[in-house]
């Protein structure tokens, strides 16, 4: 694995709600190597989550600097954000983001025909995603059909369609109960082992959740405190 595939640098951030201003991120500085599989750990409110939407370009840092593969992105336009996202990462949320008129085929089909594929190749490798996980007789039902794993199993294909470099898990089995966790997390140790080899940056409150990844990284009132092989 090469240094400094990504390349978080000084990252501030600051929300305002009315008239007062919380600061999220307060200098944060984070590394990743290709091929790694990162585990943001920290308590509610440590700024993981919007680390992880900085890195994956839903957000732009107050300052600061973010380079992926060479590229940096920190002030990019909202088109040219949406881009990157598009070709360059898979986003996984917790609480799935599914759209109910669609089926779970057409959900997974979604970011291909954004970037503008369509056609029976798209829909063929959709198919073969879901199968992958776990979901080959499931394609034509609605999200409000299937339970919350079967959703998140709907989450990861999707976020694979466009074959991502970067994969971005935000509390992938917070809305899980521990069995249905522990199949998600297979998954992803199958995605992170597998030849294509995924960079993969997960966010989890859960220390148990966090060994599985190749380093933890905590944080802690918007700063990185630790990280750990």
């Amino acid at each position: 694995m090469s240094e400094g595939f990504i390349q978080a640098r000084g990252i501030y951030k600051d929300y305002k709600i009315e008239k007062t201003k919380i600061s999220v991120l307060r200098g944060a500085n984070l590394d990743v190597r290709k091929g790694e599989w990162i585990a943001l750990l920290g308590a509610s409110g440590s700024g993981k989550t919007t680390l992880l939407n900085i890195i994956g370009a839903l957000e732009s840092p107050d300052q600061g600097d973010i380079t992926f593969d060479g590229f940096k992105y920190s002030s990019m336009s909202r088109e040219k954000s949406s881009d990157f996202r598009l070709n360059k990462v898979g986003f996984i949320f917790q609480a799935y983001h599914m759209l109910p008129e669609l089926t779970i085929l057409e959900n997974v089909k979604l970011p291909a025909m954004l970037k503008g594929r369509h056609g029976e190749a798209v829909s063929v490798e959709a198919r073969e995603l879901l199968d992958k996980v776990g979901l080959g007789h499931r394609l034509k039902h609605k999200p409000a059909e299937l339970s919350g794993g079967e959703q998140q199993r709907a989450a990861i294909a999707r976020a694979l369609i466009n074959s991502p470099l970067l994969v971005l898990a935000d509390e992938p089995t917070g809305n899980l109960d521990s069995k249905t966790g522990s199949e998600i997390l297979e998954i992803f140790k199958k995605l992170h082992s597998s030849d294509s080899g995924k960079t993969m940056i997960m966010v989890t409150h859960d220390p148990d959740v966090a060994t599985l990844a190749d380093r933890i990284v905590h944080m802690k009132d918007g700063i990185i405190v630790e990280s750990a092989q």
